[in-house]
């Protein structure tokens, strides 16, 4: 088996030589200009981005999770607040929430995606709850017509952690621009990562956008003049230029992932595997990764394993069973459905660096399972 090819969860050395000669020359350029903090390469990649997620403003910060706290500073929530998520979210979700000064509250998910349940979320509304930070998990965009309408209802603001979801779009609009703010990773197992960390907050609102901008500096509104209490957030010069060398590729790279999805659909056969309910439409996906459930999850990951197809579990430990999170408010019916989900869900490998050999191994391994 050791000369037989594995098939990673990620695959960074097949990339393209021209993507890694173009991100080599935007290295290059940055250095040449010599201005290497908020300079030209953020300013031009703030409105690459911007512009294609359909919104007015791009706010570069230095990762996914800053992101997240910086809108939750700029919308005046904290000690005192609360903000509604789900368990089933890498820990930076919740993170940004706590270091907001705000008290996370964990609603339960929907089994058939692994999103947030809007009846569970009712459940956990309390005259303190500012805001939901909706994660459009796995690189699939929610039904955010019904979000949009339920926090405007509520008199509450819809946050996107849009970390996994580059430019998933439904019904006409792209992740993070249907609530009042988006966030984005740019880390560099995203389907559009920097070489580094980095993020984004795109919205169309100019006070948010404004302050967005001095928090992330310090909260210098002008050089030495600080009117807020700011943080050191910023994306800097040689991750923007990458990033705007790596974009171009982002569209093949994605359609390349709903092809590989498309035939692990069609083609698993396995009673032993669940998939999760397709999307709305082809494009509300961008499959950053393509889960299943088994209830032998365990027993098939060690199988693929053995077959040299990696796979990962994303997440095996709901935020409320994380050690430091025990005390955590949650839905008062429990959250029965995340712990169930963490114990069954399986992430294959989905990239675009696969060929057809690569699938066609995890499609036969899958299919094989006993």
């Amino acid at each position: 088996m050791d000369n037989i090819k594995s098939v990673l969860m990620v695959d960074f050395q097949s990339e393209p030589s021209q993507l890694k000669s173009l991100m080599a020359c935007a290295v290059n350029r940055v250095i040449n200009s010599g201005w290497y903090v908020l300079g030209n390469e953020v300013v031009q990649f703030e409105r690459l981005w911007a512009d294609r997620c359909g919104v007015m403003h791009g706010v570069g910060v230095a990762n996914g999770m800053d992101a997240i706290e910086i809108i939750l500073h700029s919308l005046g929530i904290g000690p005192g607040d609360e903000v509604i998520t789900t368990p089933m979210t890498a820990f930076a979700t919740v993170l940004a929430i706590l270091r907001s000064g705000a008290t996370p509250v964990l609603a339960d998910i929907e089994q058939a995606t692994g999103h947030i349940s809007l009846a569970s979320v009712q459940r956990c509304l309390t005259k303190k709850t500012r805001a939901i930070v909706y994660v459009h998990l796995y690189g699939r965009i929610g039904p955010m017509d019904i979000w949009a309408q339920f926090c405007q209802q509520n008199k509450v603001f819809l946050i996107e952690d849009c970390a996994q979801a580059h430019l998933a779009t439904l019904n006409g609009k792209v992740a993070g621009s249907y609530g009042v703010a988006g966030a984005y990773s740019f880390y560099p197992t995203k389907n559009l990562g920097a070489l580094g960390d980095g993020g984004m907050i795109v919205t169309d609102d100019h006070a948010i956008d404004k302050l967005s901008r001095q928090l992330r500096n310090y909260g210098q509104s002008i050089r030495y003049h600080h009117p807020y209490i700011g943080m050191n957030s910023r994306l800097d010069e040689m991750q923007a230029a990458i990033l705007i060398e790596r974009e171009k590729w982002l569209d093949e790279f994605t359609e390349r992932r709903r092809e590989i999805a498309n035939q692990y659909m069609h083609s698993f056969v396995n009673k032993k595997i669940r998939l999760l309910s397709p999307p709305s439409e082809r494009s509300a996906h961008v499959y950053h990764l393509f889960v299943i459930l088994s209830d032998e999850r365990d027993r098939l990951s060690s199988y693929l394993k053995n077959r040299n197809i990696q796979s990962l579990i994303h997440y095996p430990v709901p935020i409320h069973l994380q050690e430091s999170c025990k005390e955590i408010r949650r839905d008062p019916v429990g959250l029965k459905n995340s712990e169930d989900y963490a114990n069954s869900c399986l992430s294959l490998p989905c990239h675009p660096q696969m060929d057809g050999g690569d699938v066609s191994s995890v499609i036969d391994a899958i299919n094989e399972f006993q």
